[in-house]
């Protein structure tokens, strides 16, 4: 959990600068002054030791890097979202399709177009598919044909 601000309770914190220079043992109130000065927040790095060290962090900025770090921790599976496609679909579907594609994979999620019932056109769709997101998406593996089913995953860039 992230201890920041008024939230750390300690009457003194080793304290770290913004450009991570030591400014040593200061009391609470000093350092959170430092922070409203300096538009930062006050960010306890360990609640194990006496004083606790603490950092200045531009403000919002460690929010973020505790979403990052819990992401990383969590390091579950990316979500894919399936879209069915057929092999006669029309431009403005497809280009619907391609839209919607496009914008999850710039939002850092995974797609996984799939065609069923037609072989070798449903693999020059995809290719095209691939193609055409080749910008915000990459292929993971190859455009796998099995029986009549062709799909493939791509991962955002």
């Amino acid at each position: 959990m992230l201890m920041m601000n008024e939230k750390i309770k300690a009457r003194e914190v080793e304290l770290t600068g913004l450009n991570g220079e030591e400014l040593g043992v200061v009391s609470r109130d000093e350092a959170l002054a430092l922070a409203k000065r300096h538009k930062a927040d006050l960010v306890c790095t360990s609640l194990f030791s006496s004083p606790p060290p603490c950092k200045l962090v531009s403000r919002g900025q460690a929010k973020q890097e505790a979403v990052k770090v819990k992401q990383q921790v969590s390091g579950g599976p990316i979500k894919v979202k399936e879209f069915r496609l057929s092999v006669h679909i029309e431009d403005h579907d497809y280009d619907t399709k391609l839209s919607q594609m496009h914008k999850l994979l710039a939002a850092g999620k995974a797609v996984q177009p799939v065609q069923g019932k037609e072989g070798e056109a449903a693999r020059k769709l995809l290719e095209r598919l691939v193609q055409d997101l080749a910008g915000v998406g990459k292929k993971e593996t190859g455009i796998q044909v099995s029986g009549k089913q062709a799909a493939v995953k791509l991962l955002p860039v």
